[in-house]
């Protein structure tokens, strides 16, 4: 994810539009990350990685319904941000966004031309994100709001685990 961070850091820099141009294509990318990798893969890369999977609650891969349901709170809440993000650069001109010089002065200057439905915005996004980890850390399964919203339950994947003897790759087991 690092090089889509900075791709999207240099945007920023150079571009006070860039949140509008960037808005479609951030979107899809979030929709193949958030659910096309878990429905296809079983999870995101940094999932699958740490060899964990995503999974319905009774242990069957997860589909479309139930990937698109877990992923459904995060976009609902990127939307939005995102379009007030759009909304206070497009009420800016280029000298005003421009005549802030670091990343900090800009990202003022952006905060204050927000529209003023962005702190209901604001505030949903930071109940959710603490309210996601208060449920995770509260229940045996360490199953986040979303995963309840889907039925789903993060699992070690037994399929990627290599035998401790190393017989069964060599037809022993």
């Amino acid at each position: 994810m690092s090089p889509l961070f900075i791709l999207v850091w240099w945007g920023h820099e150079h571009f006070r539009l860039f949140d509008v141009y960037y808005f479609l294509p951030g979107t899809l990318f979030g929709l193949w990350y958030g659910v096309y990798l878990v429905r296809r893969f079983g999870g995101t890369p940094g999932k699958r990685l740490m060899k964990l999977r995503i999974v319905k609650v009774d242990g069957e891969s997860v589909t479309y319904r139930e990937a698109s349901l877990r992923y459904l709170p995060e976009w609902v809440m990127g939307i939005g941000t995102s379009l007030a993000g759009i909304v206070a650069v497009l009420s800016l001109t280029d000298a005003q966004y421009f005549a802030a010089t670091t990343f900090i002065e800009r990202s003022q200057v952006v905060a204050e031309a927000m529209p003023s439905w962005n702190g209901p915005v604001t505030i949903a996004l930071n109940v959710w994100v603490w309210g996601e980890f208060l449920v995770m850390l509260t229940n045996k399964k360490r199953r986040a709001i979303h995963d309840f919203i889907a039925g789903t339950v993060v699992v070690k994947d037994a399929q990627q685990a290599v035998p401790s003897d190393g017989l069964a790759s060599r037809g022993r087991a």
